[in-house]
């Protein structure tokens, strides 16, 4: 459990709210420019690139893309004023890690899918059923990243001891084996199941469903380390800009005394 461990341990996660890369005005200002982009993908998705694709429920999924894309857009709008995210800019991390996914782990899905849709070998039965081995794939590649990230975590890796031992230890070959064989995994799964039901027309086609599919499987990658992240936000003071501690004694201060 995460709860056990204290601030020291999440030190080097911190590195990009105090270099202001993460930091609320350089989060609000990506929340604004993401406004049209969602507007741009959601438009290229279901009026352009992929009319002519046999993916089953497109009308069920253009509503629920459409109403997502509306909310999202309201918040990012919302949260990309200072006067808000200065007292919520918790939650404006929370809005940043949906809107991350709203520009590309979703769209990257749809793109893939759609795409072989419009196939002349696909079949809304095949669809379907490459559609539940992609999530369940993802859903594994998951549980064992989020479970190296809490070793990692519950080991130091993340502590401010040495800049030069922490960056060796985080890009460590060895600790990404286990990354490396569920994502490769993942992948042959996918291309098994593609090769033996579909038929790639084009290097462009091909080119077309293999590149979102690998930033799908990226977005899944770093989604528990921002997760890690927004809980630090809302444990830790010293991880929001705004609400810092007036008090120089702090959880980090006692984890170093313990």
């Amino acid at each position: 459990m995460l709860n056990t461990l204290p601030e020291t341990y999440f030190e080097l996660l911190r590195v990009p709210i105090n270099s202001g890369r993460q930091s609320p005005p350089s989060l609000g200002g990506n929340l604004i420019v993401a406004i049209p982009l969602q507007w741009l993908i959601y438009c290229l998705t279901y009026f352009s690139a992929f009319s002519g694709t046999k993916y089953p429920g497109t009308d069920t999924l253009q509503i629920l893309h459409l109403t997502a894309t509306i909310i999202i857009s309201l918040l990012s709008l919302l949260f990309g004023i200072p006067a808000i995210y200065k007292k919520y800019e918790r939650l404006q991390y929370l809005i940043s890690i949906l809107v991350s996914h709203m520009l590309f782990t979703v769209p990257s899905l749809l793109w893939a899918l759609f795409t072989i849709g419009t196939g002349d070998q696909a079949t809304p039965a095949s669809l379907v059923m490459l559609t539940f081995i992609i999530l369940i794939t993802a859903g594994l590649f998951l549980i064992i990243t989020t479970y190296r990230f809490s070793r990692l975590l519950h080991n130091g890796a993340y502590q401010d001891r040495s800049w030069r031992g922490a960056i060796r230890g985080r890009f460590e070959t060895g600790s990404y084996l286990p990354i490396v064989i569920a994502g490769g995994l993942s992948c042959v799964c996918v291309t098994q199941y593609f090769i033996r039901h579909f038929q790639m027309e084009s290097l462009e086609s091909a080119i077309l469903i293999i590149f979102p599919l690998l930033i799908f499987y990226i977005m899944v990658f770093v989604m528990p380390e921002q997760i890690v992240i927004l809980y630090c936000k809302f444990r830790f003071e010293r991880f929001n800009v705004y609400q810092r501690p007036q008090n120089p004694t702090t959880d980090s201060e006692v984890g170093r005394k313990g």
